[in-house]
């Protein structure tokens, strides 16, 4: 996406399932997504909706609703389905788009008898009679049912019992009083939701219990890491609920799971929900175009909780409250945020910064947890948006049912090294100068990392900055000029070769150091280092007393945190 078009070529982009609640709606079923022009897209959906209506008649699924979402270059097209179909189903999608481009260009439709007959026999060789049987025994009694291709569920963590979904048991079969449940948070945001489930995992563990995390760097049960890699989606939310030694649930959730796959979790299945803020980072992918439609997938989450946790500080959270209809609880940096005070005054729960102390409200009252001074991760108030976090922790925690004297240990033994939350706020000190090493990757969280660094009064300032290719050229731009109008002294500019998607090697630096030229960044004050590592030997080589240096890290983040380790 190295520019914007002007035109759209009329193409279909992605088929796949939504397995869960997702951007268009909460039903189960296939989707495609479909590039055009807009003027083309009113057409083009009565088009689709009058072939897959006559398909879906004839194969049986009279009773399937449809639904659809418009968005500027494009379409998304679904209807509901058996979750025992929906390979058929997205194929019987796939050919009601073929027929609606059809009838656009004035060709010949494919054939709806023969399309009818290849689609039964399709369903009849996938379907799984026992997969229905089992979601329908157990919604009657009120029990968590988890499908995917290989495997189908009842129950969660310690009670969960699993089987192949070739070998499924009849429902009188299972041991239904053996399928308990077990609290699960689910946690969004654009920043700060893997160092919130990470502070969360301390305080469940300080009350002797396991935690269970799926998160953007690995899978984890207790201690121990079960699998690295980005498990934040609905993937990643299976594999902890069907873990046998689990007691608690804490489930990242990043928007591109609930874009592709929808929720992993159906309505009501979390016990708390939280949506930590909201700002740009990847627009312009799977149909989200500005702020206001991230939000509203961001929103998706809502569906699962049973309470929902909300940022009074987020304007976009705020704008969207009330489409909450389960219990709310906000939190804020902001006693006296109009939001939050109108909350308490009808005995709402929240969670807040008084002057220099973490409070708890509840019923009217509100009772001093801690100060400021003893979380570590606040960096004696410097990093406020690590205070947010600890904030929309005590929330989460509260709505899992944790007790108050774990919920303070967590907050007090938290901390931002390379082991309770590596790559966030790592600070090392290295001969008289500061390192930190953190992930930041938009404006959103750049902002908070610089005005933390500001905070701590360094002599000189130096950030690393790079970008992943699949984002727009003004996004790119965007990250360099946040951190230059900062007042850095120096900015180092890393390639990310993992990262291209598409672009060439050396083209997103060259957008970053133009865009800082242009903002009247001396040339002197610019570097291009080949990789992470190489960006870190250099930032270490110009440092000196006094300094501090800001080491956005990802890819090599495990290395440069080695190479930091032995200097501090």
């Amino acid at each position: 996406m190295s520019a914007e078009q002007s035109s759209v070529k009329r193409e279909m982009r992605d088929s796949r399932r939504l397995t869960g609640p997702n951007v268009i709606w909460e039903r189960v079923g296939p989707v495609i997504d479909i590039a055009l022009e807009d003027h083309e897209a009113r057409a083009a959906l009565a088009a689709w909706q009058t072939a897959i209506s006559a398909l879906l008649e004839g194969v049986g699924w009279g009773s399937e609703e449809t639904a659809s979402r418009c968005f500027p270059g494009g379409l998304s097209l679904t209807f509901s389905a058996p979750m025992d179909a929906l390979y058929a189903a997205c194929e019987m999608n796939e050919w009601a788009w073929s027929a609606a481009e059809a009838e656009l260009d004035g060709a010949d439709k494919p054939a709806l008898e023969d399309a009818i007959e290849k689609f039964k026999q399709e369903i009849r060789s996938e379907c799984n009679p026992p997969l229905p049987r089992l979601q329908r025994a157990a919604s009657r009694r009120g029990a968590l049912c988890l499908c995917c291709d290989d495997f189908v569920s009842i129950g969660a963590g310690r009670h969960a019992q699993t089987w192949s979904v070739k070998e499924l048991p009849e429902a009188g079969e299972v041991n239904w009083d053996a399928c308990k449940r077990i609290p699960i948070a689910m946690l969004t945001g654009t920043n700060g939701k893997t160092t919130t489930v990470r502070l969360l995992r301390l305080m469940v563990l300080a009350q002797g219990k396991v935690p269970g995390m799926s998160s953007t760097d690995w899978l984890m049960v207790g201690d121990k890491i079960v699998d690295k890699g980005d498990w934040a989606g609905p993937g990643g939310a299976r594999n902890i609920l069907r873990d046998n030694r689990v007691d608690v649930a804490l489930l990242e959730t990043a928007r591109g799971g609930m874009l592709r796959r929808g929720l992993g979790l159906g309505a009501g299945e979390a016990d708390v929900v939280l949506l930590n803020n909201i700002a740009e980072d990847h627009l312009g992918e799977w149909g989200i175009q500005d702020l206001d439609m991230l939000a509203d997938t961001k929103f998706i989450i809502r569906h699962a909780g049973k309470r929902v946790v909300l940022n009074a500080d987020d304007e976009k959270s705020v704008e969207r409250a009330h489409l909450v209809e389960q219990p709310l609880t906000w939190f804020s940096l902001d006693a006296q945020n109009p939001v939050l005070q109108g909350h308490l005054a009808t005995n709402g729960s929240a969670a807040l910064l008084d002057g220099d102390a973490l409070r708890w409200c509840e019923d009217g009252a509100c009772e001093r947890l801690l100060g400021v001074d003893e979380v570590p991760i606040a960096m004696n108030g410097a990093a406020r948006h690590n205070i947010a976090n600890a904030l929309a922790a005590i929330a989460v925690a509260k709505g899992l049912g944790l007790d108050q004297q774990s919920i303070l240990a967590g907050l007090r033994n938290f901390r931002s090294d390379s082991k309770d939350n590596p790559g966030r706020l790592n600070l090392f000190d290295i001969k008289g100068f500061k390192v930190l090493v953190d992930f930041a990757h938009n404006p959103h969280g750049l902002d908070a990392l610089m005005a933390m660094a500001k905070a701590m009064k360094p002599k000189r300032l130096l950030v690393t900055v790079g970008h992943a290719g699949d984002r727009q050229d003004d996004a790119i731009r965007e990250v360099a000029l946040t951190a230059w109008n900062h007042g850095v002294d120096r900015v180092l500019i890393k390639e990310q070769e993992k990262d291209l998607r598409g672009r060439e090697l050396g083209a997103i630096p060259q957008i970053m150091k133009q865009a800082l030229l242009e903002a009247g960044a001396p040339e002197e004050a610019i570097d291009i280092a080949a990789d992470e590592m190489e960006a870190a030997k250099q930032a270490l080589a110009w440092a000196q007393p006094g300094d501090l240096l800001l080491l956005l890290t990802l890819a090599q983040r495990d290395e440069v945190l080695q190479l930091l380790s032995e200097l501090d």
